[in-house]
């Protein structure tokens, strides 16, 4: 395996992808505690944890992501990482407030859409339980 200077990396959401290009350097959470990562670290699959996700290139410019629950794999220079939901922030400081109005309106829509879904799975029970009463 050759020495790189740099890593492919994807960070894709489930409808589109956030994030494609080279870096030097990852820095992400994942269950048992953050982690750093070079160009030829080890190649490994981990869950990650909501957190921050920094990528920096090799100017130095830093992209920070908030992100979700994923899954992040390394093979190679090759570095996919496949999370849930995620916004990316100028800043750590912008993208906290990036993170509470993406996520907060993603939970609201989330509510709506599980009580409307209540709804309907108590219309069908009381649908079955009228099946099967007798007619008189």
């Amino acid at each position: 395996m050759s020495l790189a200077e740099a890593m492919q990396v994807t960070l894709r959401l489930p409808t589109r992808t956030l994030f494609e290009g080279s870096v030097q350097r990852l820095f992400a959470t994942a269950q048992n505690g953050a982690f750093g990562m070079l160009p030829n670290h080890t190649d490994f699959v981990t869950a990650l944890v909501p957190s921050v996700l920094i990528l920096t290139s090799a100017d130095g410019t830093e992209a920070f992501f908030g992100v979700d629950e994923g899954v992040l794999m390394k093979k190679g220079h090759q570095v996919d990482i496949a999370i849930r939901r995620g916004v990316q922030g100028k800043d750590l400081e912008s993208l906290n407030e990036t993170i509470q109005a993406a996520f907060i309106e993603v939970d609201e829509e989330e509510r709506v859409a599980r009580s409307a879904l209540s709804r309907l799975e108590a219309g069908i029970v009381r649908r079955f339980g009228d099946l099967r009463k007798p007619s008189v």
